[in-house]
């Protein structure tokens, strides 16, 4: 099309693919299609994501892609799932608030993998079980002048985060001691607040796909736990079943430096510690 100043404007139908193909590949990866159809909070999380991409699809498609800059990413978490399994799901979003600088924040579900090939002959893991978990994190990114040709959000970037994580989960043991048999059900808690600072790098391919590695972030981990147990138990059950939390959480929460040490808890306690910690992430996100 062309105006009255003889500018030749042209406006490109890629966009809708584009943005289309990138989420249908994840949502396929982590089978949330069929998944949105039994648990409500995937559809919680589904249904204003896809309402922004409609937004977003919308936007670009009657831009300038000549001229038009760029300010906002909304981005997905591809580390994070492969570490913890389907249960993790968080979007995210960037917005350019200067030349150099940006404003991000990613939300989603977290939830504990399943406990499981927990069997001595003392004590043993049930299949009952339920939990829910969630994550909030959010960054401020300086993108340094010096190392970058192009401006935010392309390049060389620094800044501090913070992230929130709530995990509880509930199982149940069965236990066969010399003072104890039967069943008892633990009811896990935990608070996990980290705070640091980071340094990563963003790639822009073809001005709308966006490819953020945060190298490292160093930082510390700020745990509350608390431990609920159904009944009664003398000190060395406790000490058993504390035990092999203590294992499950260092198996399945990869570098998180939490230990549950026997002799911290007591029936219905809870410990406070904290614990040198490191963030590292990919995302990959469209910009619009």
């Amino acid at each position: 099309m062309e105006n009255k100043n003889n500018l030749t404007i042209h406006v490109k139908g890629t966009c809708s693919d584009l943005t289309a193909g990138f989420f249908y590949l994840y949502l396929s990866k982590q089978n949330i299609y069929k998944e949105a159809m039994k648990k409500p909070v995937i559809q919680l999380i589904l249904i204003p994501l896809f309402s922004l991409l409609f937004v977003a699809q919308s936007f670009c498609q009657v831009q300038d892609d000549t001229t038009k800059i760029l300010k906002n990413t909304i981005r997905i978490n591809l580390t994070n799932p492969l570490i913890f399994g389907d249960k993790y799901n968080v979007i995210g979003y960037e917005r350019v608030i200067g030349k150099h600088q940006s404003i991000s924040a990613n939300i989603g579900r977290f939830s504990l993998p399943k406990f499981t090939n927990i069997k001595t002959d003392l004590i043993e893991i049930q299949n009952e079980y339920s939990d829910k978990g969630f994550t909030f994190a959010l960054d401020y990114r300086f993108y340094l002048r010096k190392e970058n040709k192009y401006p935010a959000p392309k390049g060389v970037y620094i800044g501090p985060y913070y992230s929130f994580n709530l995990l509880q989960r509930s199982n149940t043991w069965q236990m066969d001691t010399d003072d104890f048999q039967g069943s008892v059900i633990t009811d896990l808690n935990l608070n996990i607040n980290l705070v640091g600072v980071q340094l990563g790098y963003q790639f822009i391919i073809k001005k709308r796909v966006a490819l953020d590695l945060i190298v490292i972030g160093p930082g510390i981990w700020f745990y509350n736990a608390r431990v609920d147990l159904s009944t009664s138990l003398e000190i060395k059950d406790e000490v058993l079943l504390l035990d092999k939390i203590n294992e499950v959480l260092a198996d399945k929460l990869p570098g998180h430096d939490l230990l549950l040490k026997p002799g911290d808890f007591k029936r219905n306690g809870s410990l406070k510690t904290s614990s040198p910690g490191l963030r590292y992430i990919f995302h990959l996100g469209f910009r619009f």
